[in-house]
């Protein structure tokens, strides 16, 4: 009778050991699956759902016939392109576009979103796909200035609240207030400032457009900032896979060609 009951509690005991092992073993594929699963979608589908705000030039805006473009969108097109997928724009307001990746409405956001520590803690991100840094920019007939310890003491056209405008009075510039990059311009190549400090990005845009303008980027900051396309976390799939397309983009010159286009140089991250 002993026996008998020894052998009954052996058997009870491996059977619990093979079931406790089978639900490990089921939660861990049934992880993978969900990892898969928004890739799998996506595929099957036909098409990446984008988030976008379509009102951001030059990286997400209409154009003149009202056809959605920039250089983010043109980046998320190549990238749907090389998944084997479409990609399908969702316009929304900046506020609103986080919660509209958290309810689903979009699989991607591509919008300049900042890859910043605490995003990172609750969304995925590709690898970085473009950088910005500040800059100092002169009249392009302007030799002395070559750095920012130079303009101590010059005068520096800055928008009031910006952060660029901090960075001028750090190194020590008289700051003459104006609207927006558009009206600093303006001043600078009339010779009423002597510089502006700016994002890199917006005084390339700005360049690529007027092509005579009478400007130059006499230095830039060393620290950069990253943007990547973001997801909802748990894809890991779908991120791997748009990073792989990111990277032949690169290789193959795609991304060049898109970034000289609206830029007029390599704007990705070095």
């Amino acid at each position: 009778m002993k026996k008998w009951k020894l052998s009954l509690i052996l058997i009870l005991s491996v059977s619990m050991l093979l079931a406790a092992c089978g639900t490990s073993e089921d939660k861990e594929n049934a992880s993978e699956d969900k990892e898969q699963s928004l890739y799998d979608k996506v595929i099957d589908e036909g098409k990446l759902i984008v988030g976008t705000e379509g009102t951001y030039p030059p990286f997400t805006f209409h154009d003149d016939s009202g056809k959605l473009t920039g250089f983010d969108v043109e980046i998320a097109r190549e990238v749907a392109k090389r998944l084997g997928v479409e990609a399908e724009f969702k316009e929304t307001q900046w506020d609103a576009m986080f919660e509209g990746l958290n309810s689903k409405r979009f699989d991607m956001i591509a919008n300049q979103v900042g890859i910043r520590e605490d995003r990172q803690k609750e969304y995925d991100f590709s690898n970085p796909y473009i950088e910005s840094s500040a800059v100092l920019v002169t009249s392009k007939d302007n030799d002395k200035v070559k750095s920012f310890e130079d303009i101590e003491g010059l005068t520096s056209a800055q928008s009031l609240t910006s952060n660029y405008k901090n960075i001028a009075e750090n190194y020590g510039a008289k700051i003459q207030g104006v609207e927006g990059l558009a009206q600093a311009i303006q001043l600078l190549e009339q010779g009423r400032v002597d510089v502006t400090v700016n994002d890199k990005l917006s005084i390339l845009d700005y360049k690529n457009k007027k092509k005579n303008a009478n400007i130059k980027i006499a230095a830039t900051e060393e620290d950069a900032a990253q943007s990547g396309l973001m997801f909802r976390k748990g894809n890991d799939k779908l991120v791997e896979e748009v990073n792989k397309a990111l990277k032949e983009m690169k290789e193959d010159g795609t991304y060049l060609e898109i970034s000289e286009k609206w830029f007029g140089e390599d704007v990705s991250p070095k």
